[in-house]
């Protein structure tokens, strides 16, 4: 529900961004570094990361604190299991587009056991008998298909992203378990109340990280925009990683040399 009220924001966004004026080429270095940035709504973008700044610093972060010191680390581990329960089904969707069928079946299987047997997902045994996660979303899909990550983007209440992964918003939101049933009252309260626990107890995690880097890093913006490609790029070479085939064991192995 949050995420299809957040989606007209984006928009606005996008209509009213500004772009940063890229340096000649004749100065190579400068033009170099401009287009590896691929930020050309920086201006915009770091206005946005600034109020998310002020946002983070005056409400979610005090927030944090306060619910890790009222919590204990297994509490917040089994939020976390919930909130990824909640993921399954459009990771097996997006597995099937990715032509990805054994971790299609992954997602499936964690989908059905932590549903039942881990109870509705606050408990993951389908991790300790060998179905462990692995994270896909539509932009993961997209780039798997060969679509570049296209501009950067640093969006309001939700952070960095880019072009490619801003269009996960909506499939996402279309492809929870949450979206399947007619809409009600108790559907929306859970709804909202299952987002803003996610929200705060996955800020709680990065309590530690972000602090270090708002006082070490020259500029905080760089380097979350950084992070987030190197984090993005990681994830898709997971993927690539565990869905590696296997052949039968029918023809003689090459002679060790």
């Amino acid at each position: 529900m949050v995420l299809k009220k957040t989606v007209p924001f984006l928009m606005l966004g996008a209509l009213l961004a500004g772009c940063a004026t890229p340096p000649p080429q004749s100065d190579t270095a400068a033009y170099q570094a401009y287009q590896e940035q691929n930020d050309p709504l920086q201006p915009t973008n770091r206005v946005f990361y600034k109020v998310n700044d002020v946002l983070d610093n005056n409400v979610l972060k005090p927030v944090a604190i306060g619910y890790k010191d009222i919590t204990t680390t297994g509490f917040r581990q089994h939020v976390d299991d919930f909130a990824t329960n909640l993921g399954e089904p459009a990771r097996l969707v997006n597995f099937m587009m990715e032509g990805k069928s054994r971790l299609a079946g992954t997602a499936l299987v964690r989908f059905l056991m932590n549903s039942t047997v881990g109870i509705g997902g606050i408990f993951d045994p389908a991790t300790s008998v060998g179905y462990p996660e692995t994270n896909t979303d539509f932009g993961l899909t997209l780039a798997d298909w060969g679509v570049g990550e296209g501009p950067y983007l640093y969006l309001p209440l939700l952070g960095p992203s880019d072009v490619r992964d801003a269009t996960n918003i909506p499939i996402e939101f279309l492809l929870t378990p949450t979206a399947a049933p007619p809409a009600s009252t108790g559907l929306s309260v859970f709804s909202y109340s299952e987002t803003g626990l996610s929200l705060v107890n996955t800020r709680t995690d990065l309590l530690g990280p972000i602090d270090q880097i708002k006082e070490t890093a020259l500029d905080p913006y760089a380097t979350f925009r950084s992070l987030y490609r190197q984090n993005r790029a990681s994830q898709l070479k997971q993927i690539e990683k565990r869905n590696v085939l296997t052949t039968p064991d029918w023809y003689p192995q090459p002679a060790q040399k």
